[in-house]
């Protein structure tokens, strides 16, 4: 086998191998050749070639993502390294493991005046779960801090950073290793199963006549059927869940601001719960924060291995396990309580979807229209990935069967690496990947169709209103100059010769007709990857969706 002769890279490259890392997303650069080499040239590695370094990190995060195993990005020093923050961001609030290792020149040539130098040392330590900053030298020391960081991006589900200093000569190779690295083994953490003090929780949940169970995003088949079916029968509890909570039951409240938009100051009381539960990552929906932030819970109860984010100013209680070891626990020590609560909501949301569909049979072609129309030719057991914004605002409001699995980058809410987000978890996961996006956010990440390794299954759905939809609908909106420039970012660009460009199937859609013709194109499409761009009418959109709201009433 050929090895880097650098014998701190063999290191990194034979601590990665031993700890069972399989993916490598490299970007190409001068620095990090021995890592590159030392990749590439061995077979327990699966190396992928991204250049530009965001797209990398996010692809990589798809990746893990599904895989739910650390994923490696390897980059060259300088301002490289820069461009991994906003995916390592997201990485730290989706509780996502990712690995970067970034080449950097010596400590002696830092801040002399060499070229593509900068402080690279601790420069991801706001979000960063554990940073390794080695010395040049292979050594113990540097062993036991790369072993470090790695079972800790594993433990902590989050990012780490290995930054290695190599000097040059850079592409000397040899075929023997000149280093035995240490490879540590530390035990694996195990949570509890039981609740502690549980007579406590048992007591309050037991005499609560109204809980409320709201679910951010999660991993499909992370809760039994047994306690689905529990929750479910319970009189006393509302489940509440997000798009992206993958948690799915016929009396489970699926749309939140389909139900509690039309709410007022009395219709609030009345559904507030004095018992919260949550788990789950971060919720999309700005009502229900609003309403649990108003009127507070008496108990909420977070439920996480890790985190409990104190979102509605409420927390009381943190239960460092699993959510559904929690539930099992809990409901095997409680008895169903006399209530209506779960009757009362039940009726006024059966009411509110009777009003939904009466208000999709009417409105003219629309963002709304279209998604109602793109998630319901969505292929059973697929994977969903969707853009931040207005995108995934929509896909709040529409029915989602229970066979997809839906993901968006909820932690920082960013739109910057959706798409290359997608193609990695298409790459990771090998279900059909159908990606719904809005257009300013496609051509924010319009590099990350730059990439050789999109299946030819990948689906894009693009949806272009001819700028950002999503400040129609926030206050403040005003037919401006300023805003149509500054906000609403207002174009006239298409897809159209990305998708040349990339060798792309490429469709279109203005109407109801041509979005039925171009949804079957699309999933006919089995040569390449393919795009279907819808264009929507810039001005209606945001009308339509303010008047279903007020349609509910």
């Amino acid at each position: 086998m050929i090895y880097p002769k650098i014998a701190l890279a063999q290191s990194i490259i034979e601590i990665l191998s031993a700890k069972g890392i399989v993916n490598i997303i490299i970007s190409p650069g001068s620095r990090n050749a021995p890592l590159t080499i030392g990749f590439a040239q061995n077979p327990n590695f699966t190396c992928y070639s991204i250049a530009d370094e965001r797209c990398a990190a996010f692809f990589a995060l798809g990746i893990a993502q599904q895989t739910q195993k650390p994923t490696a990005i390897v980059c060259t020093s300088g301002s490289a390294l820069l461009n991994y923050y906003p995916a390592f961001a997201e990485a730290f609030y989706s509780q996502i493991p990712l690995i970067v290792i970034s080449a950097d020149r010596p400590q002696s040539k830092i801040d002399i005046g060499d070229g593509q130098t900068i402080r690279q040392e601790n420069v991801f330590s706001n979000h960063s779960v554990f940073n390794a900053n080695l010395t040049e030298e292979a050594s113990e020391e540097n062993d036991l801090k790369i072993n470090l960081a790695i079972e800790t991006a594993i433990l902590k589900k989050g990012p780490v950073h290995i930054n290695a200093p190599f000097e040059e000569p850079l592409y000397e190779t040899t075929e023997e290793l000149s280093v035995q690295p240490i490879i540590t083994n530390p035990e694996s953490e195990v949570f509890p199963q039981t609740i502690e003090n549980s007579d406590d929780v048992v007591s309050i949940w037991n005499t609560a006549k109204q809980k409320l169970i709201l679910v951010g995003v999660n991993e499909a088949n992370a809760i039994d059927k047994e306690v689905i079916e529990n929750l479910a029968s319970d009189p006393s509890i509302v489940v509440l869940t997000e798009t992206t909570s993958n948690l799915h039951h016929p009396s489970f409240i699926n749309s939140i601001d389909t139900l509690i938009t039309p709410f007022d100051d009395f219709d609030f009381k009345k559904f507030n719960p004095e018992v919260l539960i949550t788990f789950g990552g971060m919720v999309v929906s700005k009502r229900i924060k609003g309403f649990l932030r108003k009127y507070k819970p008496e108990q909420h109860w977070h439920i996480d291995t890790l985190r409990a984010y104190d979102t509605f100013g409420a927390l009381t209680k943190h239960f460092e396990m699993q959510p559904n070891d929690f539930f099992k626990n809990l409901l095997s020590k409680t008895s169903f309580v006399k209530s209506n609560y779960f009757k009362n909501v039940d009726a006024v949301y059966q009411t509110r979807l009777e009003r939904r569909k009466e208000y999709l049979s009417k409105i003219e072609f629309s963002d709304f229209k279209v998604f109602e129309k793109v998630i319901e030719s969505l292929p059973k057991n697929s994977l969903l990935q969707i853009s931040n914004s207005s995108a995934i605002r929509y896909a709040q409001l529409i029915d989602i069967d229970s066979s997809i699995e839906v993901f968006c980058n909820r932690g920082t809410s960013g739109i910057d690496g959706s798409t290359s987000t997608a193609i990695g978890a298409a790459v990771g996961n090998k279900k059909q990947t159908v990606f719904v996006t809005g257009d300013i956010s496609f051509l924010y990440d319009s590099n990350a169709l730059w990439n050789s390794y999109i299946p030819k299954n990948f689906k894009i759905i693009l949806i272009n209103n001819g700028g950002g939809g999503i400040f129609r609908i926030l206050p403040g909106h005003q037919e401006k100059p300023v805003f149509n420039t500054y906000f609403e970012t207002s174009h006239n660009l298409t897809a159209e010769h990305l998708a040349k460009m990339y060798s792309f199937n490429y469709y279109t859609a203005k109407d109801n007709e041509s979005l039925e013709s171009g949804i079957q194109s699309l999933y006919s499409s089995d040569d390449l990857p393919a795009i279907l761009e819808v264009f929507t009418p810039t001005f209606e959109n945001d009308q339509i969706l303010k008047q279903y709201f007020k349609y509910l009433y």
